[in-house]
């Protein structure tokens, strides 16, 4: 009878995946034997694997190479890294190397932009695209932006006022690009009908005649499209595209200087070994309707930006737990108790119910049994019940005397800033240890170093007054 924890996962799963793989019963994450890495810095443990956020960013742009190439498209694509995703300077080092661009969504990017110029890592020519709603230190920010030089900075305008605030601040011999954000209707379900964020459809050319044209500090360049569901092959996100292209067409009529259409963010990450998205589908399709939309209006086709944040760095990151202890609460619910905290460590399954893969690091040969997690707060949503794939979690069988180690995968992404790095976690509880992974470029083998050490009380007790 196949009752192992490894029985479970090769009938469930195509197994093993590239980046999961198995060897004496322990699991390995892109080769990386992940017991290794336990045995020497221990548990709970947050890791960065450098080496899948390059191969994410080469992998969008083959895609969208090979997606123009098929129908003759004329204009570039631009892949651009949003910061708010993971602001980590080794994320930003590692993402840089493949020739991209940023996008920032507040005034404190803008000191980020300026720290990565200082060191060599971004010039005056990388696209800087400044999102968000802006008080005045963002705008400026963005102002000292063009001018200091960096010909490439585009404030992505979500309210017309802002428009106001940067002709006040941008220097008479210098030049700002521009961007206007479309407010997009939200998908059907949603609570409100129009997003929050950027110019009404019905106001933007309109806008552009009236305040923009003619005004020699600025050039309207990108229009921006942006959707909170991301790039899903549904009938609401063609629906939105359709008309975003619409306005575009329209508008460069009135606007010969827009060349670019930032498609915004969206590409989804894998969540599940069951999980299925046809990337090329999806990258084809845009880029074709995109050429059929400007081929109909006899415009230009546009420079293409996107911006990926959680595609570019989610899959890159991984969170790793001891089990305590488990226990049996009633005749169905048998409790495996973490070493950390779901709520300060992984927000997003409390506050999104996200759901990310997880598995056994070691005991693959054991038997399974169907549990529930358990975090080490006193609060009763620090829990984690189910998978992307089913409705229940299944793990090894806890022996005492041998640990049990656990993996949440694909975790790189806003964990850290909504967890509230290095600040007051709940319950006192420390933040962990965080380690990258990165491989040596001659040999290939792998290396760790440690980022940041368990949080002490002392760093806790500072920050409170104590």
């Amino acid at each position: 009878m196949k009752n192992k924890y490894i029985d479970l996962i090769e009938q469930t799963f195509e197994f093993p995946q590239d980046e999961f793989s198995v060897s004496d019963s322990e699991l390995n994450f892109h080769d990386v034997p992940l017991m290794d890495i336990i045995k020497q810095y221990g548990t709970p443990l947050k890791i960065s694997y450098l080496p899948k956020i390059s191969s994410q960013i080469q992998r969008a742009k083959r895609l969208f190479n090979v997606a123009m190439a098929k129908v003759d498209y004329k204009g570039s694509y631009n892949y651009c890294y949003c910061t708010k995703s993971s602001h980590f300077s080794f994320v930003l080092e590692e993402a840089l190397k493949n020739d991209i661009n940023l996008e920032t969504s507040s005034a404190y990017d803008i000191f980020l932009v300026n720290a990565l110029y200082d060191n060599g890592v971004i010039d005056k020519d990388t696209y800087i695209v400044c999102n968000g709603f802006k008080r005045r230190l963002y705008v400026e920010n963005i102002a000292s932006l063009a001018n200091n030089g960096f010909v490439n900075a585009v404030a992505v305008l979500d309210n017309k006022e802002e428009f106001d605030a940067l002709d006040e601040l941008v220097d008479k011999n210098k030049q700002l690009k521009l961007g206007i954000r479309i407010a997009s209707e939200e998908e059907p379900k949603f609570e409100f009908y129009t997003s929050r964020l950027g110019i009404r459809y019905n106001d933007i050319i309109d806008f552009y005649t009236e305040k923009i044209r003619g005004n020699k500090k600025f050039k309207l360049e990108m229009l921006h499209f942006f959707i909170n569901t991301g790039i899903r092959d549904t009938a609401y996100y063609w629906s939105e595209l359709n008309k975003c292209l619409n306005v575009y067409c329209k508008l460069k009529k009135e606007c010969p200087e827009l060349k670019a259409l930032n498609i915004g963010g969206g590409f989804p990450i894998k969540n599940s070994l069951g999980f299925e998205y046809d990337y090329g589908y999806m990258t084809e399709e845009i880029i074709e309707q995109i050429k059929n939309f400007c081929n109909q209006y006899d415009v230009e086709e546009p420079n293409i930006f996107t911006e990926f944040g959680s595609f570019t760095v989610g899959e890159s990151g991984a969170t790793l737990y001891s089990i305590l202890n488990q226990k049996q609460q009633n005749d169905r619910e048998l409790w495996y108790m973490i070493d950390s905290s779901f709520m300060t460590t992984l927000p997003d399954t409390w506050g999104l119910n996200q759901r990310y893969i997880l598995l056994a690091i070691n005991n693959w040969d054991r038997e399974y049994q169907r549990v529930f997690l358990g975090g080490l707060t006193c609060d009763s949503e620090d829990y984690y019940n189910a998978e992307a794939h089913s409705n229940a979690i299944y793990l090894p069988k806890f022996e005492k005397g041998e640990t049990q180690y656990i993996g949440f995968f694909h975790t790189g992404a806003y964990q850290e800033s909504l967890g509230g790095y290095g600040g007051i976690q709940h319950c006192l509880i420390p933040a962990p240890k965080h380690i990258i992974i990165d491989r040596d470029k001659d040999t290939g083998d792998y290396y760790t170093r440690l980022f940041a050490k368990e949080q002490s009380y002392r760093s806790m007790l500072r920050i409170l007054g104590y």
